[in-house]
C-alpha cells in the first residue's frame, strides 16, 4: 500500500491545470480554466478547473473530482497506477508501507519493464526475417502499419532464442516476467516457440505481457503470458492502450474475444475495439471501461463458449451500472466472429451491427425467460426466481426501477410486489410533500455554505468545537470531514481533503458543495463567511436549546427544574427576549 502521507505530499505537489492540460488544452475563463469536457461529447465547453480550489468540475456529465481522479478516469487507471504515474511526471519515487512480516508488498523493479521492451524489439526483429510469418499476417488481410502500430512480432521454433537477445539467459527477470520457464530438471527454456507475439500494452504504454498464436495447427491456439508481478489478466485489455483516443472520441468501446479481433477491425478502420486476455470479462474491466465511456458494446463468438462469455459479462457489470450509461451486446452469425466477419462484408456492414446492438434489459429479459411458460404460474414463479440475484446487484437507481417494472410486468406482479418478495427497498417511492418548516431549510443552507468554507480553507475547522453536532446529512458529511482534518492535526490542503472524501456516502454533497464554490468572485471573503455561519449556527443552537428547556418548563414547572437547567433557562431568557 501507498502511505497516506505520500498521497497527501503529491497532490500538495501536484497543479491541476498542469495535470489535465497533459490531455485537454485549457483556456483561462474568469477566475478558472474551461475546455470541452473529455469525457463526452459536447461543441461548448463546460468542463471546468479550478487552480485555486484544485479541482475539475463538468456541468455536462458530472465528472469531477483532484488530479489523481482526473489521471484515473482520463487514462483508465487504477488509484496506484495514476499515483505512480503522477508521481513519476514529477521525478518522485512512490514508498510502499511494509507488512507485519516488514515486506513491502507489491513493488515492481523497473528493470522488469526494460526487459519486456527488449524482448518486444527482439520479436518484431524476428519478424523481419521471417517470409513464413510475415506471408501469415498478409494473409489475414494485415498492413505492415498496423503490424507496426500493435508492435506485432515473431518468435521463432527453437528452445532458448532469448539467449540471442538477453546474454545473461540465467538471470531471474526473464523467469520472473514469464519469458523464460524452468522446469523440474531446472533447464530453461522459452515460453513462447513459433508463435505470433502480440505485445499486450498498459495505459501507460508499457509492455506488460504477450499473447502468442500458433501459425499452423496446434495447442493451445492462444498462449497469453501467466500472471507476473506486472501482469494480472483480469485487470487488462488488449488494444486499450492503442484504442484510447478512439474510444473518447466515440464514446463508445467494443469488447471482443481475440487478439486478431482487434487488430483486424483496426485494420478495416474500426479501431475502438479492445479484447479480454483468455479470461471473463471482469468487474474490474467493466470499472475501467466505465471511466473511459458510455458505452460498452460486448461481441463475443455466437458459439456455446461466447454465449457462456456474454451472461458472464452481464453477471459481472450488473452491480457497476451507471444511469446515462450503456451497455449492448452484439452477436454475430454462428459461423464468424468480428475478424471473420468484417473481411467478408467490411466496415459498413459491421458498423450497422454495431448500431443496431442489443441493450442488456433486452438481452437479460430475453436470457432469463427462454424456454418459459409465462402463461402458467409456474413459468412465472421461475422467471421471478431466476431474475432476482440479477436485479438485486443492481445498484443504478433508474436502470433498477425500470428493470423491476419490466420483470413485474412479465411475471404478472405489480412493482411493490416485486420488491416485496426480493425483500429490497422500493427504488422510488410516491412523493411526499415537505413539512414547511423554513428554519429547517436555512440551517441546512448554513451547513453547506460552512462546508464549502472548510472546503476552501481546511485551517477554518480549528474554530469548531469538537462537541459539535448536527442533523441530515450535510451534518454527516461536515463531521467525516471534521475527523479527517482533526487526524491531520488540520494540517491538511483543499485537494487532500477533496480525496480523502471521494468513494465515501458523502461524495455526492462534497461534489455539490464544490460545485457551487466555482461560482464565488476573486472578492468572496471566506474567512468573513465562515464567521457568520458559526454566528448563526450559535442562535440556531441557543434557540433550540431555549425551546427544549421551555418544553421541559411547561410540563414540570421551574421548580422542578435541575439547577443546571433552570440557571440555563433564565440565561437564555434575555438574549431570546431582546430579539
Amino acid at each position: 500500500m501507498i502511505p497516506k502521507s505520500f498521497i497527501q505530499d503529491l497532490l500538495n505537489r501536484l497543479d491541476i491545470v498542469d495535470v489535465v492540460e497533459r490531455y485537454v488544452p485549457l483556456k483561462k475563463a474568469g477566475a478558472n480554466y474551461a475546455a470541452c469536457c473529455p469525457f463526452h461529447n459536447e461543441k461548448s465547453p463546460s468542463f471546468t478547473v479550478s487552480q485555486s480550489k484544485q479541482f475539475y468540475h463538468c456541468f455536462g456529465c458530472g465528472a469531477h473530482g483532484t488530479a489523481i481522479s482526473f489521471v484515473m478516469e482520463y487514462a483508465g487507471m487504477g488509484f496506484v497506477d495514476a499515483v505512480e504515474d503522477l508521481a513519476r511526471n514529477l521525478g518522485i519515487e512512490v514508498p510502499q508501507e511494509r507488512n507485519n512480516n516488514n515486506e513491502v508488498a507489491h513493488k515492481v523493479a523497473p528493470d522488469l519493464y526494460e526487459v519486456m521492451l527488449q524482448a518486444t524489439r527482439y520479436y518484431r526483429e524476428q519478424l523481419k526475417a521471417s517470409p513464413r510469418a510475415i506471408d501469415y499476417l498478409k494473409n489475414r488481410g494485415l498492413s505492415g502499419e498496423i503490424a507496426a502500430r500493435f508492435g506485432i512480432g515473431y518468435s521463432p521454433e527453437g528452445w532458448q532464442n532469448l539467449a540471442a537477445a538477453f546474454p545473461d539467459y540465467q538471470s531471474a527477470n526473464l523467469t520472473q516476467t514469464g519469458l523464460v520457464i524452468v522446469n523440474e530438471d531446472d533447464k530453461r527454456y522459452d515460453r513462447f516457440r513459433d508463435r505470433i507475439m502480440f505485445p499486450i500494452i498498459n495505459v501507460r504504454g508499457q509492455c506488460i505481457g504477450f499473447g502468442g498464436r500458433v501459425l499452423d495447427k496446434g495447442e493451445p491456439k492462444y498462449l497469453n503470458s501467466p500472471e507476473t508481478v506486472l501482469f494480472e489478466k483480469g485487470h487488462e485489455l488488449y488494444g486499450l492502450f492503442q484504442g484510447q483516443k478512439a474510444i473518447r472520441n466515440q464514446q463508445r468501446v467494443l469488447v471482443v474475444e481475440g487478439y486478431m479481433d482487434v487488430v483486424a477491425l483496426a485494420q478495416h478502420g474500426v479501431d475502438y475495439a479492445v479484447a479480454t486476455l483468455g479470461t471473463a470479462t471482469t468487474s474490474f474491466h467493466v470499472q475501467k471501461l466505465m471511466r473511459l465511456t458510455d458505452h460498452i458494446i460486448f461481441s463475443f463468438d455466437g458459439d456455446k463458449a461466447g454465449q457462456k462469455a456474454a451472461w458472464r459479462a452481464l453477471e459481472n457489470a450488473l452491480p457497476y451500472l451507471q444511469d446515462g450509461k450503456r451497455i449492448s451486446y452484439l452477436f454475430l452469425p454462428v459461423e464468424h466472429d468480428p475478424d471473420s466477419f468484417i473481411r467478408e462484408y467490411g466496415h459498413d456492414e459491421f458498423e450497422q451491427r454495431v448500431q443496431d446492438a442489443m441493450p442488456l434489459s433486452t438481452y437479460l429479459l430475453r436470457e432469463i425467460s427462454v424456454g418459459l411458460d409465462l402463461r402458467t404460474a409456474e413459468g412465472r414463479n421461475q422467471l421471478l426466481q431466476s431474475a432476482k440475484p440479477l436485479l438485486s446487484a443492481i445498484t443504478a437507481p433508474t436502470t433498477a426501477l425500470l428493470l423491476r417494472k419490466e420483470v413485474a410486468v412479465l411475471a404478472g406482479v405489480s412493482q411493490a410486489e416485486l420488491e416485496a418478495l426480493y425483500q429490497v427497498s422500493p427504488v422510488a417511492r410516491a412523493p411526499r410533500a415537505a413539512p414547511a418548516k423554513v428554519k429547517r431549510a436555512q440551517v441546512s443552507s448554513t451547513l453547506q455554505l460552512l462546508l464549502q468554507c472548510l472546503l476552501a480553507k481546511p485551517e477554518l475547522a480549528r474554530e469548531i468545537s469538537d462537541e459539535w453536532q448536527g442533523e441530515g446529512a450535510e451534518a454527516e458529511a461536515l463531521q467525516d470531514l471534521l475527523a479527517v482534518l482533526r487526524e491531520n492535526d488540520y494540517a491538511i490542503s483543499s485537494a487532500v481533503l477533496t480525496q480523502s472524501l471521494q468513494g465515501t456516502p458523502h461524495e455526492r454533497i462534497i461534489t455539490q458543495a464544490q460545485t457551487e464554490m466555482l461560482n464565488w468572485g476573486d472578492a468572496f471573503d471566506v474567512e468573513g463567511e465562515f464567521a457568520g455561519v458559526l454566528g448563526k449556527l450559535a442562535d440556531t443552537e441557543r434557540v433550540q436549546r431555549f425551546q427544549h428547556l421551555q418544553a421541559r418548563f411547561a410540563q414540570v414547572g421551574l421548580a422542578n427544574l435541575s439547577d443546571e437547567e433552570r440557571a440555563q433557562y433564565m440565561q437564555l431568557m434575555r438574549p431570546i427576549n431582546k430579539q
